[in-house]
């Protein structure tokens, strides 16, 4: 084979066709085709729901009309906004505080085999046990402050991360860590060029799933004793038969979760961008 042909890009052998990168108006189209479906299944509910208030079928004390819930959240910003900043707040604090714990506590159980069949019993107890149940405890430790609800965030959200990472760590071809081996690479080298690198994929898995854990736990914490957070408001409407007030809680919490779920999926775009390329590959086959 000459070295003319050797020196060939894949996009240059017969059979393979190169494909540039979207453009933007391909990525326009791309986010429309995959958000049209959802959106209009929202758009449908949302017709439902107001047809159901509109003709009357459930009392308004029960299921407040569209308006209603959006009159609240117009004439409500203020008292809203302050209550969402505090469990917004609670709510990263104990995601942060998750994955660093989760990931360390992740990387020691796959380097020991000992301290993986010591502490997964554990976790998975944790695991099962309600927060709900033992959420009055933290507020009688820990008092009606901050504490209890990131507490609480911390435990919902900790057991995704650790599995995740678990599954991440122990997912490398184990003829890649031969090879390092081989070639004399020190135990944290090959942690940090291979087994870390390798393992992000599932991490990112597991931290769309408990950011949004992490909200449930803040409300959560917030439903036992508090006096402000979105859990407080929406707890405070339900005894007072407020429904527009509850419903708005509910959305404005939705929302908290869809954006911070949407914040780490392009984290994970933008610091994956290798694992991006593998699932839209820049060359297709064509024969």
């Amino acid at each position: 084979m000459s070295q003319s042909a050797l020196a060939k890009r894949p996009a240059d052998v017969a059979g393979v066709a190169r494909r540039d990168g979207p453009t933007t108006g391909e990525r326009f189209a791309r986010a429309a085709e995959q958000s049209w479906r959802p959106l209009a299944l929202l758009l449908a509910a949302l017709v439902v729901w107001w047809v159901i208030a509109a003709a009357e079928l459930i009392e308004p004390y029960l299921v407040p009309s569209p308006g209603a819930t959006l009159d609240v959240l117009t004439s409500k910003t203020g008292y809203l906004w302050q209550h969402t900043w505090v469990t917004t707040y609670e709510t990263l604090l104990g995601f942060v505080i998750a994955v660093a714990v989760g990931v360390l506590a992740a990387v020691v159980m796959v380097y020991s085999s000992t301290v993986e069949r010591t502490l997964y019993p554990i976790l998975l107890f944790a695991q099962v046990v309600p927060k709900i149940a033992i959420a009055p405890l933290f507020v009688v430790w820990l008092g009606f402050g901050i504490a209890p609800k990131i507490l609480i965030a911390v435990l919902i959200a900790f057991f995704p991360v650790v599995i995740s990472m678990v599954t991440g760590l122990k997912a490398v071809d184990p003829e890649m860590l031969q090879l390092s081996a081989t070639m004399g690479a020190k135990p944290w080298q090959t942690f940090v060029k291979i087994r870390f690198p390798a393992s992000l994929p599932h991490l990112f898995s597991g931290l769309k799933v408990a950011v949004t854990l992490a909200v449930t736990g803040a409300v959560v914490g917030e439903f036992v004793g508090a006096n402000e957070g979105l859990g407080y408001v929406i707890l405070q409407a339900n005894g007072n038969l407020d429904t527009p007030m509850l419903f708005a809680g509910l959305l404005v919490m939705s929302l908290i979760g869809v954006v911070l779920f949407v914040i780490v999926e392009i984290a994970e775009k933008l610091l994956l961008p290798w694992h991006a390329s593998r699932r839209e590959s820049s060359a297709t086959t064509t024969f």
